[in-house]
């Protein structure tokens, strides 16, 4: 059994029962932050084993996953991705060691897919036939996949700004897709509004327990093919927060059990032209005022991260980081770097099951 023994506040250090599904909110003093707590010391007793018999993927962790009993599940198998060393990104940074975590090796080629299964697969133990979600893509076309492996039916509400693809994407799963003319925030209003009417469940993102609990899997892999050893930075762009929320619970929990010696700085990064984080990060803010975006990277969109920032701030306060914006040409730029050829190479596995990292 894995479910966690209890939520605790962030805030103010309140513990409460873990309900499935149920908003976390905490009792005492109404945040909306609570973390879930495990029986680590037997998790640590696995690791320290070698984890024997688990698989290759995110559910290699299960011990720590906010489910009851993930080996009954027919479970998506998202996780398991490769890290690569990139001698070709170290030399124009000026740093001997550049690793880059491809999460395009997922069911849907997106990082979305771990906190799809983690999510789904909640939704399954707990009897959920049919649920709604709002994205601005990935996240759609993860969970319509996730769904369809599971037998849920899936409304999706996405911007009419969304790439056609994606929205083809997410109803070849077999979703029901929605496209509203608005941007990203008030495709949030309207599928919460559509929820509420229809006494349906609504996927909530970093507010979501199981969601964000998938995403640390991100570092628990990481440290993993490293050797269990920590990066010194760990960067990500971002649009709501939900990613490097989910992976630093990872980071810190590793740090608390004593299998890293430090929490890696974290950087987050945004288009210019959605970049709230940003702007408040640059003005010493620790709440971020909500912008209109513009840009063309439309997953990276979110124009009001809401309490995602201050979290997300309070960890560069605490572990050390920043925050910085590059434009839409600069983000192209690099996609078509990473494309071009190059020569991949094993590097034995360090300590780990995983696949160790690869040159690039």
């Amino acid at each position: 059994m894995a479910m966690p023994k209890y939520l605790e506040c962030n805030l103010c250090g309140h513990q409460q029962p873990y309900e499935p599904l149920v908003p976390a909110i905490c009792k005492h003093c109404e945040s909306q932050w609570l973390e879930a707590r495990y029986d680590y010391a037997a998790f640590k007793r696995e690791v320290l084993r070698g984890l024997p018999g688990r698989p290759l993927n995110m559910w290699r962790y299960q011990d720590i996953l906010p489910l009851n009993n993930p080996g009954a599940l027919d479970l998506y198998p998202a996780g398991g991705t490769p890290l690569w060393l990139s001698q070709r990104y170290a030399t124009r940074l000026g740093h001997s060691h550049v690793y880059i975590k491809d999460e395009r090796y997922g069911p849907t080629s997106s990082f979305k897919d771990r906190q799809a299964a983690g999510a789904v697969a909640t939704m399954v133990e707990q009897g959920v036939r049919e649920a709604i979600i709002a994205s601005t893509g990935n996240a759609a076309v993860a969970y319509a996949a996730a769904c369809a492996r599971a037998g849920i039916k899936l409304w999706v509400f996405m911007t009419s700004l969304v790439p056609q693809e994606k929205l083809r994407e997410a109803a070849l799963f077999g979703a029901e897709v929605i496209r509203v003319s608005g941007n990203y925030d008030q495709t949030k209003q309207i599928a919460a509004q559509f929820a509420e009417r229809r006494h349906l469940l609504l996927d909530r993102g970093a507010s979501s327990i199981p969601a964000r609990e998938s995403m640390k899997t991100i570092a628990y892999e990481i440290v993993e093919q490293l050797g269990w050893r920590a990066p010194d930075w760990y960067i990500q762009p971002v649009s709501g927060g939900l990613g490097p929320l989910g992976v630093y619970q990872g980071f810190k929990e590793l740090f608390n059990m004593g299998l890293i010696d430090r929490v890696p700085k974290l950087g987050v990064i945004q288009a210019e032209g959605c970049a709230p984080m940003v702007t408040a990060f640059k003005a010493g803010k620790d709440v971020a005022e909500a912008v209109i975006p513009d840009t063309h990277i439309i997953v990276l969109s979110t124009g009001d991260p809401g309490k995602s920032y201050t979290y997300l701030w309070n960890l560069t306060q605490q572990y050390g980081g920043t925050m910085e914006s590059v434009s839409d040409a600069e983000a192209f730029s690099a996609c078509a770097h990473w494309q071009r050829p190059k020569a991949w190479l094993w590097s034995p596995p360090r300590r780990s099951g995983l696949p160790g990292w690869r040159n690039c």
